[in-house]
């Protein structure tokens, strides 16, 4: 009897089709673009499988100080989302989002609804557990300590930061914008931005929404594995360089005691340094933090003539190499980081 083979085609086509409906749809990926390395990380956990977000602030390199390359210019320009926490943070990009991207939607993460936000504190020493007030945007609690805090409350504060002189020991902004040290704050980023890239993208939105959750297991296994690793340390004073781990403490019940400067781009007075050497001295911290894009001659300074050690901590993951699994490394970082010098 004489067989006829099928053609190729044919015989491929239910292989084809399996692989098909497994995989993110093929479409054109939305070209997204996200200011700091912390976020970026927990946007492109989102994005995996889909495509991945560029970054603009890349290395060790600060918030405070970048300045935009022509690359970041044309990156801007072809996006379609733009993730950043706001000009609190990134004030070097909010004249660039209007001009140089002006079809993107902007995600402003300080601003999503139920983002928990705590007041920057002022003055260089804190009483302990002070944490500020705590304020939830849109008026969704979570189960967290939250109050309402106001989008023009955030514009107030970055227009008094450009357009008068202040002494370093006022604060510039007033709410603090470390918001990605809270794990609880990056479920709602990842959560924002899964929505938000939904909305760009509709053929992949299942993919974005199946990532997102992932990741915020993800996130709940790393917060319980860091409450138990600093619960034996919460109660031991420390100094930090600048008041950039508020959510970490708040959330962690740390024991931060006072910053060295609040501005980190100006260098603090004699009189703040001698207010932190006597702080130190007087509640005997066991440890001042410095981190790694700012200067450490400080931190000797303020140790001079006290008990206290010094350590580094590093908010926004300056070393280490950028992608999803950076968030999670940032994080334990720091928890290493405090209980190394904490712990002894």
């Amino acid at each position: 009897m004489r067989r006829f083979a099928l053609p190729i085609a044919m015989t491929a086509f239910p292989v084809l089709a399996l692989l098909a409906a497994a995989s993110p749809v093929l479409a054109e990926t939305p070209k997204v673009v996200v200011s700091i390395k912390p976020i970026h990380s927990l946007v492109a956990s989102v994005m995996q499988g889909v495509g991945e977000p560029a970054l603009l602030v890349r290395g060790g390199a600060s918030p405070h100080t970048y300045t935009l390359k022509p690359s970041d210019a044309k990156a801007l320009s072809a996006a379609d989302l733009v993730v950043w926490i706001g000009p609190e943070m990134e004030g070097f990009l909010e004249k660039p989002l209007v001009s140089n991207a002006p079809k993107a939607k902007v995600l402003t993460l300080m601003t999503a609804p139920g983002m928990a936000l705590l007041d920057a504190r002022e003055g260089g020493a804190w009483e302990a557990h002070d944490h500020g007030h705590d304020h939830t945007h849109g008026g969704h609690g979570h189960g967290d300590k939250a109050k309402d805090a106001h989008k023009d409350a955030h514009k107030d504060a970055h227009k008094d930061a450009h357009g008068h002189d202040h002494d370093d020991d006022h604060d510039h902004d007033e709410v603090n914008t470390h918001i990605w040290l809270d794990p609880a704050n990056a479920r709602r980023i990842v959560a924002a931005t899964a929505e938000a890239l939904a909305a760009k993208d509709p053929a992949n939105a299942e993919t974005y929404r199946t990532n997102a959750e992932r990741t915020a297991q993800s996130i709940d296994a790393l917060d319980a594995e860091l409450k138990a690793a600093l619960a034996p340390v919460a109660a031991k004073p420390f100094v930090v360089f600048h008041d950039a781990y508020q959510y970490f403490e708040a959330r962690y019940d740390l024991s931060a005691v006072g910053s060295i400067t609040v501005n980190p781009d100006r260098r603090p007075s004699a009189k703040r340094l001698s207010a932190i050497r006597a702080k130190i001295a007087g509640l005997d911290a066991a440890c001042v933090f410095a981190e790694p894009q700012f200067e450490p001659a400080l931190v000797r300074t303020v140790v001079e003539g006290t008990r206290a050690k010094t350590g580094v901590l590093d908010p926004e993951g300056g070393d280490l190499p950028e992608g999803p699994a950076l968030y999670a490394s940032l994080m334990r970082n720091l928890a290493a980081g405090l209980r190394g010098c904490l712990g002894t």
